[in-house]
């Protein structure tokens, strides 16, 4: 007898606690290594003092992605519940964590667990644009939808998603090789806050010179996506509560509604993208519910 859909993502959407519970996301952590001490992204909730010592780091820290045995953790239970799995996760562009549940999909099939049950879908984003595909499928479940119509919504929200960052510097970009295509903009010798998104892996969109010029071209995004009808927004930030706080009454102000959610980026993407960043994207309200 089926219970109906269960949603999976990963710690990388970086939703809040709370809606993640109210909507009955499931999580799985990738983890972070930084001095020689690996950790479960999961497990860390002091953001502050892993920014620390990420700045104070001449190595930077390093990521890895869940493991097959973690994902039939979560898995094998949701099956055995007699339920379907919508499992929508970090570019495959940018992480192992989407081949990883694939493989343990492949596994719980081989073993006769009902493996087939699960539908894996790479969001080819990140932090809040994964989220918002991992929202758009849990409101599929929520009203009766299958796995698979659960990925149809997320892949529906994929397509209609934009997602812009703003960070302080390439080097955290450059020292974990997660660059993509703003590698051309290293060496610059203009002092530049790039601007940039996630198109399977990092796209670079444009360069400004100051903070306050990254922030009001993020405001612009955000009335471009308005103007488009997209107003299922989001904000986050790594380290900058302050300027978030900016952001978010702009653009509360721009789309006239609450935002879906603001968090902040935590330590698997802040690794590679580094203190300072914000970034705003959006979807269309409908696909959400």
């Amino acid at each position: 007898m089926s219970q109906g859909t269960a949603v999976v993502c990963d710690t990388t959407a970086y939703l809040p606690s709370e809606l993640a519970a109210e909507r009955g996301i499931e999580v799985i952590s990738l983890y972070v290594s930084i001095e020689d001490h690996q950790e479960a992204e999961s497990e860390i909730s002091d953001f502050v003092s892993f920014y620390e010592q990420l700045r104070a780091s001449e190595e930077g820290a390093t990521t890895s992605q869940p493991s097959v045995g973690d994902f039939i953790a979560v898995y094998e239970p949701l099956l055995d519940a007699g339920r379907e799995i919508a499992s929508v996760h970090l570019s495959a562009g940018i992480s192992g964590t989407f081949e990883a549940a694939n493989q343990a999909r492949e596994r719980l099939i081989a073993e006769g667990k009902g493996g087939e049950r699960i539908h894996t879908f790479d969001s080819r984003s990140a932090c809040g644009g994964t989220g918002l595909c991992v929202l758009a499928a849990a409101g599929a479940a929520a009203s009766g939808e299958d796995g698979q119509a659960a990925i149809a919504r997320a892949q529906q929200a994929r397509e209609e998603l934009k997602m812009w960052f703003a960070i302080d510097t390439l080097e955290y970009l450059r020292r974990g090789g997660r660059i993509g295509g703003a590698r051309a903009w290293i060496g610059s010798a203009l002092k530049i806050k790039p601007i940039l998104t996630l198109e399977e892996e990092i796209t670079p969109v444009e360069r400004v010179r100051t903070r306050a010029r990254s922030l009001e071209r993020l405001r612009d995004y955000a009335r471009q996506r308005h103007e488009s009808g997209l107003d299922g927004w989001v904000v986050q930030h790594i380290q900058d509560p302050e300027t978030a706080e900016t952001l978010v009454d702009d653009c509360r102000e721009i789309f006239g509604c609450e935002p879906v959610f603001v968090s902040e980026v935590g330590p698997v993407i802040g690794a590679h993208a580094g203190p300072g960043l914000l970034g705003v994207g959006s979807v269309s309200t409908a696909v959400l519910r």
